[in-house]
């Protein structure tokens, strides 16, 4: 098996950074208290999507807002509200499902601002704060309930929610589970494990069931994987915080790219979009910046429910 020794470094290019008026400047929050060591962040951008006009979407998490954001890089609030949004996906033109920390699934409408609640609760218990989604040709909208964990608890969850409202527990094990993405064909099912500084491959079988999960990629430093993304040649991309780093993987977890942020970014989550979906749009969450790099291969199209 060939291995990559020397992967294509490239660095990301600032697209746009988030307006000084929308910014919290020197506002606290309980979201930062706990996630940030208590940092004063004037925002934590994450769960970029695009709509099919070439706007791109983004939720800051500490302040519950969702912004748009124009082709040019010009910003408009699209909703506020008391809950801690994180990835999103759109469900049809006009509605975006949103994971929110402090809420569950969430339904926004991107034309009236107006959010209301699509999945609050498992069986009556609360999720331990659902993180990121991703849904599949068939509607189902696989997403991961990450909460606290991490090694020292790891029971985060990865959950399968079917158009019937049928809700499969996948995973119950995996130390701080984060970004998700499948794979073209829809086989395997792959997950940011954060804090076990690592991604899991998921074979889904024909029976609706998980077998034989296994650990397909192994980074390392202050903060693992997060924001996972796939081309259509089913390269898995990989958004590192901690190193600032875009890892571009191939069938076999070799970097063949490595696409890296300036220093002090903290590369969170990512998007294909732009013309033939060829440019990678990157939130930048320390910073308040979406950071862009070209690419050769499109992104995989996303999906949406039936």
């Amino acid at each position: 098996m060939l291995i990559l020794q020397n992967p294509l470094i490239r660095p990301l290019e600032i697209f746009s950074a988030m307006p000084e008026k929308f910014r919290q400047t020197g506002v606290r929050s309980e979201w930062a208290d706990v996630n940030q060591g208590g940092r004063l962040a004037d925002s934590f951008l994450e769960g970029p999507v695009f709509d099919t006009h070439g706007n791109l979407y983004v939720t800051d998490i500490p302040f519950g807002r969702v912004f748009r954001i124009d082709p040019k890089g010009e910003w408009d609030l699209v909703a506020q509200w008391d809950g801690e949004p994180n990835g999103m996906k759109f469900l049809s033109e006009t509605e975006l499902l949103v994971t929110d920390y402090k809420n569950g699934l969430m339904r926004l409408n991107i034309q009236t601002g107006r959010v209301k609640s699509f999945l609050e609760r498992r069986n009556s218990e609360s999720f331990k704060g659902v993180n990121d989604l991703v849904l599949d040709a068939r509607g189902n909208v696989y997403f991961t309930d990450q909460g606290q964990t991490g090694m020292h608890d790891p029971s985060g969850r990865v959950y399968r929610l079917s158009p019937d409202g049928k809700l499969d527990l996948l995973l119950n094990n995996v130390p701080s589970p984060n970004g998700i993405v499948l794979s073209p064909d829809e086989r395997f099912l792959f997950v940011a494990a954060t804090r076990g500084n690592s991604v899991w491959r998921m074979p889904l079988l024909s029976d609706g069931s998980v077998s034989k999960v296994g650990q397909f990629f192994t980074s390392y430093g202050p903060s693992g994987p997060d924001g996972l993304a796939m081309d259509e040649s089913g390269r898995l991309l990989v958004a590192n915080p901690g190193l600032a780093y875009v890892w571009v993987l191939s069938h076999w977890a070799e970097p063949e790219e490595i696409l890296t942020g300036p220093k002090g970014a903290s590369l969170t989550n990512m998007a294909f979009g732009g013309k033939d979906r060829k440019t990678l749009y990157c939130t930048d969450s320390t910073n308040g910046n979406i950071l862009r790099a070209d690419m050769s291969v499109a992104g995989c199209p996303l999906h949406r429910a039936k």
